[in-house]
């Protein structure tokens, strides 16, 4: 019960935060990926802050065998793959024809964007 709620308060979290962002905006993320028109780079800003709080807590998980409820931690990737590089590119053409990446996708059906 208390990784459901955990993971369920998280998600909510994450969702808030894309929508405060501006990543469940359509035209916000195609503006972002606009480099020759009128590019908009606030996005970068956002995608800059993640990577703050998320290098702490990579800090944070490294010497840790368990996770905060007790699950084992998964052993950190040290390879850049091809199946890594196609989901990657695959990622990004979906992101750039549909505007959203899944994350914000998931947070804008929630209130039908």
């Amino acid at each position: 019960m208390g990784r459901l709620l955990f993971a369920g308060l998280s998600g909510g979290l994450f969702g808030l935060g894309l929508v405060v962002a501006g990543m469940t905006d359509t035209q916000k993320v195609m503006g972002f990926l606009d480099l020759f028109g009128g590019w908009d780079p606030t996005l970068m800003f956002v995608m800059g802050g993640a990577m703050v709080p998320m290098a702490l807590a990579w800090a944070v998980a490294r010497p840790r065998r368990l996770s905060l409820l007790g699950a084992p931690l998964p052993e950190p990737a040290s390879a850049i793959t091809p199946p890594l590089v196609v989901g990657s590119a695959l990622f990004g053409i979906g992101w750039g024809l549909a505007g959203f990446c899944p994350g914000p996708a998931m947070a804008s059906i929630t209130f039908g964007g």
